[in-house]
């Protein structure tokens, strides 16, 4: 497991946690129109470091992948990260659309957080010695 840069892991899962948060942040009225809570409200503080965790762990399988692949740079990481976007997320949020009725704008929310994830995450990795 040596063959992954653990600094990377971490400085992107931390990035990717703080992009999030300010992404749900600018939409927060309109994910509060969907899921009926206080755009204003905080996140509870019990929640912050399980977020944090998973931002750790998509980073952490990220970086693995790319790994297991070889040796390749930024640009390829990113068409990477977007193939996983559509093959994954999207995947899964149309499916939750399709079969349990979640509207195609709150799924896009959540779509769009995905990406940036992925995609920041490809980068620093790419760039990270």
């Amino acid at each position: 497991m040596s063959d992954v840069n653990y600094w990377a892991i971490v400085v992107s899962g931390v990035v990717v946690f703080v992009l999030s948060s300010v992404y749900y942040s600018v939409f927060s009225k309109q994910l509060a129109a969907f899921t009926r809570t206080d755009p204003n409200a905080a996140m509870p503080v019990w929640k912050i470091p399980l977020e944090l965790l998973r931002s750790f762990v998509v980073a952490y399988v990220l970086a693995r992948l790319f790994a297991l692949v070889g040796e390749f740079g930024v640009l390829e990481e990113v068409s990477m990260a977007l193939l996983l976007w559509i093959g994954f997320p999207v995947v899964l949020l149309t499916g939750s659309m399709l079969h349990e009725g979640v509207p195609w704008q709150l799924a896009a929310l959540h779509g769009g957080d995905w990406l940036i994830k992925l995609v920041v995450i490809a980068v620093i990795l790419g760039l990270w010695p």
